[in-house]
């Protein structure tokens, strides 16, 4: 043995030999080496020279499995402290061996109870080490070393503990084992070695210095009886042994596992806390995302190089003029200049083909809302009310009341050009269902269905089941004569009263709308032209009821009071279906085929696009002028020839007709000219398809681009600027990063909290992996007994480590 710096040979060349058969008895001082001894012969310790040789096999080449099966199998051991598991019964203490064997349980009973009834003990089966007295514990230890059949039955001093009386019981038992297996015993008692053994050995120093009955092994071919078969230990049995353990120190066991536990339950706290306020940030970046997606227009201004040049906040960086006169304040005017040069035309064709192309970066950085394509479709809808009476939803019914009122001016922001802003597209799924699960999340349904076909649009109401007032007449809701008493009552400064007025679901839910596109108000003349009836009322309404697509109310779409994010800013929610309808049937319209086939001429009045010189110009505004209508012409001849004829005021409109055709005959060139600048330019061949209302689905008017977090939005906002290097300054995408903007400052606190949240569940984890620690060493220190005693039986390492991590 070496201990630090002290060294002591235990035992000294060593060379013996044992018969199959025998009871030998070591005697020795303390120290001499006898426990040493039967230690290396029951595989316990291991010779640093020599050779243990078993059954003329070598030990030389024993691996751990080996030893371990051998010290099963072929050994068995009573101890002098008896060396039971205090926590298993009697039964289980006597099975344990055959555990590691691979024998079922209910063999292993049957052997376990054959072994006690032979030491005597078939009626403490079931009770536990404590109960028994050091007799009977010696005759379990007994019997659990013959309860695998060994070979060889090793005893260090068995008697050491026991009374006379019991020491006789006990040696009378070894004795008739003796009588057909190796007994080896070490003792201090020489009366009990004389009187049983047929045997003795003495040690001193670690040297044999005498053998009563030696034997030489002389037999050159032994019969090979080697055993030697693979141990293991189920988990099952390795979690009984743990659990039993624990059983009977139920009280340090519910204050250990506690103290464990807070650790554990500090991680999953922490886990669960940061879980959710990573879902809450992931949730705040996705609603901020989609209330403010990457937007480009066709026309875009560059607010964050406005802003970031100096934009609106150039007054705080002013310095103090002299007091010597007054100089000129030029803020206002640079203003000016920075806002027009930070407007951009995009080229949005181009950069859809970029979008469309799966490969394209962009791709990876897109959310879960996709891209958007909107297109600026016009047309109008029309309504009935009660009174049967036609409406016209962009309000203009109403404007003659409203344009002749000062007190109603500000009505006119609720009316548009063309499309009533009261109509809106819903944003579709990317999965191709018309309406956006981002939409479902944040509308719910609460009377109704959901649109199934194009003609189908919902009714969107508020969180407070309310829409504006306007809006429910320009619907044909509400009789328009209430609207014109309402608006009377303004005009005339009187004041107003309204009740808690309400509508019905099922009045809302199926009311007919009516819907013309731009291109279904142009209208052949018999000059050849398609002029717009618009503004003719009475066509206008046999429009609507020859040819007007009808609209469904179907379903009542009402913000969730939990909405964060007011996705449809409009009263009626259309979906994609209508639009591509709207843009078909525009596309394949008469006056657009048209104008697609007679691309020099503006179709509306005739006159040619390109006019190249002055004479070209005279010649357009004659034609157009003699085109008129006598009541058209009469006008014109007033405006043009009136200054130079003092009987023009007595004049009929037959007559000022005559007259502005006889001026056209020799008319004023400079005048002709002045009228066809100003008044008859026939504009540009595609503003003239622009207001026909043609679409190129190639070219959207907007795109929306969602992200899902804001490294994601980062990372769009990256593949634009990498698209833009690619392109010709024409072809460069302008765009205004709001969000970026707005959101700079609470990216880094969320990055800071992630830091936080990360750092407190390192900790807790250190602090539970060191509590853990501690509670498994201060176990493995409590239990090193029973490690002692199952290593002792044929435990390998590995099942020792099985019982631990049960």
């Amino acid at each position: 043995y070496i201990t630090a710096s002290f060294k002591q040979k235990a035992l000294d060349d060593i060379s013996i030999n044992f018969r199959e058969n025998e009871f030998a008895s070591i005697l020795g001082p303390s120290g001499s080496g006898k426990t040493t001894l039967l230690n290396i012969i029951g595989g316990l310790d291991h010779y640093d020279s020599g050779d243990l040789i078993i059954n003329g096999i070598s030990t030389k080449k024993y691996k751990d499995r080996n030893w371990d099966s051998y010290r099963n199998h072929r050994v068995g051991f009573v101890f002098q402290s008896y060396n039971l598991i205090t926590h298993q019964s009697i039964l289980s203490n006597v099975e344990l061996a055959l555990t590691l064997s691979g024998i079922s349980k209910k063999e292993r009973k049957k052997r376990a109870i054959n072994a006690l009834n032979e030491v005597g003990l078939h009626n403490h089966i079931y009770k536990k080490p404590s109960e028994l007295s050091g007799g009977q514990m010696q005759r379990v230890a007994i019997a659990r070393a013959l309860v695998n059949n060994p070979d060889i039955l090793l005893a260090d001093e068995p008697t050491g503990a026991l009374d006379s009386e019991t020491s006789k019981q006990v040696m009378d038992i070894l004795k008739k084992i003796a009588s057909n297996k190796l007994v080896i015993m070490v003792t201090h008692n020489p009366e009990l070695a004389e009187e049983y053994s047929n045997r003795i050995i003495r040690l001193k120093d670690g040297k044999i210095i005498s053998d009563t009955n030696p034997y030489e092994d002389v037999e050159e071919n032994k019969v090979n009886k080697d055993k030697n078969k693979k141990t293991s230990m189920s988990f099952l049995t390795a979690l009984g042994l743990s659990l039993n353990n624990l059983m009977t120190k139920k009280g340090r066991t519910i204050l250990t596992a506690f103290a464990g536990s807070i650790g554990i339950i500090g991680i999953a706290l922490i886990l669960s806390l940061s879980s959710g306020v990573n879902d809450y940030i992931t949730s705040v970046q996705k609603d901020t995302m989609l209330s403010y997606p990457i937007t480009i227009e066709e026309e875009a201004m560059d607010l964050s190089s406005f802003l970031e040049s100096g934009g609106m906040s150039r007054s705080k960086d002013k310095t103090s003029n002299k007091k010597d006169g007054v100089y000129l304040d030029t803020e206002t005017i640079e203003l000016a200049s920075k806002m027009s040069t930070t407007l951009y035309s995009n080229n949005l064709k181009t950069f859809k083909e970029y979008l469309d192309n799966k490969k394209s970066e962009i791709q990876k950085y897109i959310g879960s809302n996709g891209i958007q394509y909107s297109y600026n479709t016009k047309f109008k809808v029309f309504s009935y009310d009660i009174d049967n009476k036609l409406i016209n939803t962009d309000g203009s019914t109403f404007n003659s009341k409203i344009e002749n009122s000062d007190n109603l001016s500000f009505l006119n922001a609720y009316s548009t050009p063309f499309t009533s802003n009261i109509f809106t597209e819903i944003m579709p799924d990317v999965s191709g269902a018309n309406i956006s699960s981002a939409v479902k999340e944040e509308y719910e349904l609460i009377a109704g269905e959901y649109p199934k076909n194009k003609e189908d649009v919902l009714f969107i109401i508020s969180k407070n089941n309310d829409v504006n007032i306007t809006d429910i007449y320009y619907l044909g809701l509400l009789p328009s004569r209430e609207y014109k008493e309402l608006l009377d009552k303004i005009d005339k400064n009187e004041e107003l009263k309204f009740d808690n007025k309400k509508l019905e679901y099922n009045s809302i839910l199926n009311k007919k709308l009516k819907l013309l596109t731009a291109s279904d108000f142009y209208i052949k003349n018999k000059k050849g032209y398609y002029e717009s009836i618009i503004d003719e009322d009475k066509k206008v309404e046999d429009l609507v009821k020859d040819k007007a697509l009808e609209l469904n109310i179907v379903g009542i779409l009402k913000q969730k009071d939990s909405s964060k994010n007011n996705l449809i800013n409009g009263t009626i929610g259309y979906t994609k279906e209508l639009t591509n309808y709207i843009i078909d049937h525009t596309n394949n319209s008469e006056v657009v085929k048209y104008q697609l086939n007679n691309n020099d001429i503006n179709i509306t009045n005739g006159l040619k696009y390109n006019v190249s010189n002055d004479n070209e110009k005279v010649k357009e505004a004659k034609k157009y002028l003699s085109n008129l209508k006598i009541s058209e012409k009469a006008s014109m001849a007033m405006m043009m020839v009136g200054n130079s004829n003092p009987m023009v005021g007595m004049m009929g409109e037959k007559e000022l007709a005559n007259l502005l055709d006889e001026y056209l005959k020799n008319p004023d060139k400079k005048m002709m000219i002045e009228y066809y600048d100003n008044y008859l330019s026939p504009g540009s061949y595609d503003k003239v398809m622009a207001s026909l209302g043609k679409i190129d689905l190639d070219k959207p008017s907007k795109i929306s681009l969602y992200a899902d977090t804001f490294e994601a939005k980062d990372g769009i906002i990256k593949s634009i600027d990498n698209y833009n290097n690619t392109k010709n300054k024409e072809d460069k995408i302008t765009y205004t990063d709001y969000v970026g903007l707005l959101m700079s400052s609470i990216t880094t606190i969320i990055n800071a909290i992630t830091y936080v949240l990360i750092a407190f569940v390192s900790i807790s984890l250190i602090v539970s992996s060191i509590m853990i620690a501690i509670i498994t060493y201060i176990s493995v220190l409590e239990r090193t007994k029973e490690i002692s005693i199952l290593r002792a039986i044929g435990a390998s390492k590995k099942d020792v480590t099985r019982v631990f991590k049960a």
